[in-house]
């Protein structure tokens, strides 16, 4: 992404003038976040597509190992960046990243397509990801099938490195009233964006079970999932409201709706305090009998 998509200017709240509508989604995250859109680039890059002359493949297919080498470690110096007060899934998922860019089925697949058919290295790359997607999207277990969607990220950061373009997403300069909006976020993404303080996020893709909406509930950050359009449909610095608990997204929201939910927030964080004060009492009965409470979440 570009340097420039790294401020936002500052817009008055009342500059957001468009119609109000409402888009429908699903609710990764549990919350209400009320903010001011940020558009993040679509990750997806159109790469080039040509036959390479026989005397270069084997230049070409360093060129390739070069950008794995390059998204390894980034993937390293991400996992090495994690916090120690941050949720167990984002070393686990960043774990999951780098072992699907070492799965040969990405790493040298590309490279026997590279030297029997002189495709170009970007080429082979999206040919081999689109056979990989393909065989998750006939996958029936919905978890599993989400899987597909890994396996597309890391191969964009390869092609990205590639490509010469950066990874990190966009930080604005002001962040507790942003709520990104994106076609798609990685878990490399939300790990980036666990050292700032988004109010949420919504994306075009991904369901609730994708790695990103389990790191945003671990996060606590409202989120939905599988807007669809919502990045093309929504603009810069448009006043929103995400209902994570529902599943909505309302854009543009007049002074009634406004409020009722600035209401619903109120008493969405004041129960949240309730259960925070209660988590670490001792249960028991009326009675004074202590009582164990697991849960398999």
């Amino acid at each position: 992404m570009s340097q420039a998509e790294l401020d936002i200017p500052q817009i008055p709240a009342t500059a957001s003038t468009g119609a109000s509508f409402t888009l429908h989604g699903a609710g990764a995250s549990a919350g209400i976040a009320i903010g001011y859109a940020h558009l993040l680039t679509a990750a997806r890059l159109e790469a080039p597509r040509y036959e390479i002359d026989a005397r270069d493949v084997e230049a070409e297919i360093e060129r390739f190992d070069r950008a794995v080498r390059q998204v390894r470690d980034e993937l390293t110096a991400l996992h090495a960046a994690v916090p120690s007060s941050a949720p167990p899934e984002m070393a686990a998922f960043l774990n999951l990243h780098r072992m699907i860019l070492d799965d040969t089925m990405l790493s040298e697949v590309p490279r026997e397509l590279i030297r029997a058919r002189r495709y170009n290295a970007e080429w082979a790359l999206l040919h081999q990801m689109e056979a990989l997607v393909q065989r998750f999207e006939e996958v029936e277990d919905p978890y599993l099938r989400e899987r597909g969607a890994d396996v597309q990220q890391v191969a964009e950061r390869v092609l990205k490195a590639m490509m010469g373009s950066r990874h990190a997403p966009p930080v604005p300069g002001h962040e507790g009233d942003i709520i990104l909006v994106a076609h798609d976020l990685s878990p490399a993404d939300m790990i980036l964006f666990k050292q700032h303080n988004f109010a949420g996020f919504v994306t075009d893709l991904g369901g609730v079970t994708s790695h990103t909406a389990i790191i945003a509930r671990s996060l606590n950050l409202p989120a939905v999932v599988g807007m669809h359009h919502a990045r093309q449909m929504i603009r810069e610095r448009e006043l929103l409201i995400v209902d994570g608990t529902a599943g909505v997204l309302i854009v543009n929201p007049d002074p009634q709706v406004l409020g009722e939910y600035r209401l619903r927030q109120r008493a969405y964080d004041l129960e949240r305090q309730k259960l925070r004060r209660l988590k670490d009492t001792p249960a028991s009965t009326l009675e004074g009998v202590a009582v164990e409470l697991h849960a398999n979440i």
